[in-house]
């Protein structure tokens, strides 16, 4: 044999056990406070022969034999108040912000997105489509929303290549379609409108389609059980499901829009399983339900109850898929913009829901402004990036970097898989994406640094988790 082909072997054997070594390390990427780890690679791993942990030993367990939900994906809502504050940032600006959220490389990769069906309370207005009394909609027209919303939501599909799963939400029915003849502070929607406001929907998929924005679906009412000082309609279970069967649901399917997927609830996890139980169990509202939205607004003093309530929706109702629709934080404060609290309530909830079942996560504004805003009720809140419309700054709170933990490493398509800590202080979830890589996600909300093992398959890598910290650990299956 030549020499040449010798070395040609030896090449290729190198190169095999190189290949050999990258498929078993684990690559672990962190974010922790009080120090500089902001999605940042803090170690390269690798599995050990472990065999039967002792008791002593504190793991978080990672099962890929054992699976379950296919993911869709993590984002945030296009509202008008993101829009507007996008469009004061300079251009520079524009585009790190872009980047930032929805490149999956030099940003956390985000490709779920929602929008409101006119106004919501965090637009700088109150305003519809039509005029006042128009039950066959024939003045309907989104021009309002041309100036900004539009233009933002076809940059963020852009910068998704074209890949942005997009639902839809309307917070109120015109006021005079309603009992108190307004949008804002509840009221019911009329049953003389059901048919009028099932068109509504209608009007607004295609009119935004026929701007180059494709509507994946659409949720019947935000949070239909609030009465709120902005715009609101309250919906009881029943309503919501003879609306659906008998009105929504039906003109979607005869106007060739059945293959909208229609999420029902889009509110907090308190209610959801009268909620759902009521609608799902209807077969007649079933059939044109693709699956159940819910919040992060109720009472969690109750600790991990209302997570165990989301589970119960997905026992009862295996077929139907679930997906977090909206959660922030507030009152806004630039005092606590920094605040660690911020992001770790991100994570605890992102872990929990994931395990609970939904095949998706969607966070409120992607973007607002110094004053947390604009909001025409004074409702300010959180977003995981502000902007200093002053000095055209953008602001990075812990909250981006916390939702990046999954939004990064678990990629649409992907499959969730069996995951258990021997301990209850360390959190866990884990997903196979596509690819073959496995993202386990570990989150630690105490002041303690933990010491434990990843273990799978009779191997583990040994590994700490600092405090109030959360961590993606990337390897192959």
């Amino acid at each position: 044999m030549s020499k040449f082909l010798i070395v040609i072997f030896q090449l290729i054997f190198i190169l095999k056990l190189d290949a050999q070594i990258s498929a078993s390390s684990i690559t672990v990427y962190t974010t922790a406070q009080n120090t500089a780890y902001r999605l940042t690679k803090t170690a390269i791993l690798d599995f050990k022969q472990m065999g039967q942990p002792q008791e002593t030993q504190v793991c978080v367990f990672v099962d890929p034999k054992r699976s379950f939900q296919n993911f869709i994906g993590i984002g945030g809502a296009l509202t008008d108040a993101s829009a507007e504050t996008f469009a004061k940032l300079p251009r520079n600006k524009q585009q790190e912000f872009l980047q930032a959220y929805y490149n999956p490389v030099s940003g956390i990769g985000y490709n779920l997105a929602r929008t409101n069906i006119h106004s919501c309370d965090f637009s700088s207005d109150s305003y519809t489509y039509v005029q006042d009394g128009d039950v066959a909609l024939k003045t309907f027209n989104i021009g309002h929303d041309k100036k900004y919303r539009i233009p933002f939501i076809q940059q963020a599909i852009a910068a998704t290549g074209n890949k942005l799963v997009l639902f839809v939400s309307p917070w109120s029915p015109p006021g005079w379609m309603k009992t108190n003849n307004e949008m804002l502070h509840g009221g019911k929607l009329k049953k003389e409108y059901y048919q009028s406001w099932a068109n509504y929907y209608v009007k607004f998929i295609r009119a935004y389609q026929k701007e180059g924005i494709p509507v994946w679906g659409l949720t019947i009412q935000n949070e239909p059980m609030a009465t709120q000082k902005w715009e609101s309609c309250v919906f009881t279970a029943e309503e919501q499901r003879d609306f659906l069967k008998n009105n929504l649901g039906p003109t979607l399917k005869n106007q060739g829009l059945g293959d909208k997927k229609i999420i029902v609830w889009d509110h907090n996890r308190d209610l959801i399983y009268q909620q759902v139980s009521t609608i799902l169990g209807d077969p007649e509202a079933a059939k044109y339900a693709w699956g159940t939205g819910f919040h992060w607004y109720e009472d969690w003093s109750g600790g991990d109850q209302v997570f165990e309530n989301v589970k119960r929706v997905s026992e009862a109702f295996p077929s139907k898929n679930l997906l977090f629709t909206e959660g922030c934080n507030g009152p806004f404060s630039m005092n606590t913009i920094n605040d660690w609290k911020l992001g770790e309530r991100y994570g605890r909830s992102m872990i929990n829901d994931f395990n609970s079942g939904a095949v998706g996560w969607t966070d409120w504004n992607v973007l607002l402004d110094e004053t947390g805003g604009p909001n025409h009720v004074q409702n300010f809140c959180f977003a995981p990036i502000h902007s200093n419309t002053k000095t055209g700054e953008l602001i990075y709170t812990n909250a981006y970097y916390y939702i990046g933990q999954f939004s990064k490493f678990i990629r649409p398509g992907a499959k969730r898989i069996a995951t258990a800590s021997s301990r209850s202080p360390l959190l866990s979830t884990a997903f196979l994406n596509k690819d073959g890589k496995i993202a386990t996600v570990v989150m630690n909300q105490t002041d303690k640094e933990i010491k434990y093992f990843l273990w799978m398959d009779g191997k583990a890598a040994e590994t700490i988790s600092q405090p109030h910290s959360i961590s993606t650990f990337v390897f192959n299956r």
